[in-house]
């Protein structure tokens, strides 16, 4: 087996509703779908059946089903011209790019990153002391208690703030500097994993991911 195409985190993980939970390696992938019992399987792979063309060419944007496969039969299924493989000693397996956890239900949440990004998205890209919708290009992140005084990089002391206000506030808190905030800065509330999954990391997570 190759042991690089094994650390892949390429196989994005579905719950028993078919929802997105998250992404595993390839490696993760092979051992939940051979683990436990095989007449009720921990995990399944997704056969993603896609047509072909009378020129031979696989039309991969229009899946025409979706079939969940326990290990047994998987290990059967035919490698495509365009699946990855791996190799045991006596055949090659196609690498699952989606498989299911068929005893778990739930959707995890996940607390949002501290980025730039992040802080941008929260305040809708305002200025948090003139009410003043300045973008990205306009605007860029304050510490309200600045770092030369002890503030920390958090959301609860980060905003965005018009590139000339930050300026004009450089190391002094807001009311030395005559600003106020419009409002007090929070963390964001936890979210769905699959809103943190915004690329698709093989061709197959666009029937999942809504913003692939």
């Amino acid at each position: 087996m190759h042991a690089s195409l094994l650390d892949q985190p390429i196989v994005l993980s579905l719950n028993r509703a078919w929802q997105v939970i998250g992404h595993r390696t390839v490696k993760q992938a092979l051992v939940a779908l051979n683990g436990g019992d095989a007449a009720q399987p921990p995990a399944m792979g997704l056969d993603i059946a896609y047509a072909r063309s009378t020129d031979g060419e696989w039309d991969l944007a229009r899946p025409l089903s979706f079939r969940p496969v326990a290990w047994a039969e998987w290990m059967t299924l035919p490698v495509r011209e365009f699946d990855l493989l791996v190799r045991t000693p006596r055949q090659a397996v196609r690498v699952p790019t989606v498989v299911i956890a068929t005893r778990y239900a739930r959707v995890p949440m996940r607390a949002p990153r501290l980025t730039r990004e992040a802080i941008f998205a929260r305040d809708g890209g305002v200025c948090q002391y003139t009410g003043e919708r300045v973008g990205r290009r306009g605007g860029n992140l304050d510490h309200v208690v600045p770092r030369a005084r002890g503030g920390r990089d958090s959301f609860e002391n980060l905003v965005w703030a018009k590139r000339e206000v930050n300026a004009f506030k450089a190391d002094r808190l807001p009311h030395e500097a005559g600003l106020r905030l419009l409002r007090r800065p929070r963390a964001p509330g936890a979210i769905p994993v699959v809103a943190t999954l915004r690329e698709a990391r093989h061709p197959d997570w666009r029937h999942f991911l809504t913003s692939a």
